[in-house]
């Protein structure tokens, strides 16, 4: 995993309330353990229609979504069944960040550590992102700030252990690992 310190793009915006894990990748594609290629399959069966061409209508197909990283998703996104792929598939789809007023719990410690920004901010702050597609933010992972295109910032809480995960560009194994000597030192005392 590569550090996160911070995401600068502009937002594409879904507002629907609900999106479940096998709407941001359909179970019929969790048959890898890798990760390379979940991308093409994110929001499947939204992207894509019954004839494999493009849905022009999704909000992902459309121009403006181009080299967008920053998602402002509805209310309770990745709700549903416990799989990593989700965010695998939208980290391989170019999203570096999932902002909402609420993310299910189990998709939010999946994203985080597997270096997706997954932000719940406050619902006014949500509303207002909903409202402005394609508006340019600053996300600092250090700072735990949005700042948008205006200069106004907006707060959301990372947990100090995970920020310093993201930060480094680790997860809780790569975490201890960083600390062997450490660990040794204390074992041998022992």
């Amino acid at each position: 995993m590569k550090p996160v310190r911070r995401v600068e793009s502009r937002t594409v915006v879904l507002p629907v309330d609900n999106i479940d894990t096998d709407q941001i990748i359909p179970a019929r594609f969790l048959t890898t353990t890798t990760r390379a290629g979940l991308g093409k399959h994110a929001f499947n069966d939204w992207r894509w229609r019954a004839d494999g061409t493009p849905n022009p209508d999704f909000v992902l197909n459309r121009p403006e979504a181009k080299d967008a990283a920053i998602l402002v998703g509805g209310h309770n996104f990745g709700c549903g069944s416990s799989r990593e792929h989700a965010p695998w598939a939208l980290l391989d789809a170019g999203i570096a960040a999932v902002i909402s007023s609420g993310i299910a719990d189990i998709f939010r410690n999946n994203s985080l550590k597997n270096g997706l920004l997954a932000i719940v901010v406050d619902p006014s702050s949500h509303a207002d992102l909903l409202a402005q597609p394609g508006e340019r933010l600053a996300i600092d992972v250090a700072t735990s700030t949005i700042t948008r295109a205006d200069g106004r910032t907006i707060a959301f809480t990372l947990d100090p252990f995970v920020r310093q995960c993201l930060l480094d560009g680790v997860d809780e194994l790569g975490y201890l690992q960083q600390r062997l000597p450490l660990i040794e030192r204390f074992e041998a005392r022992a």
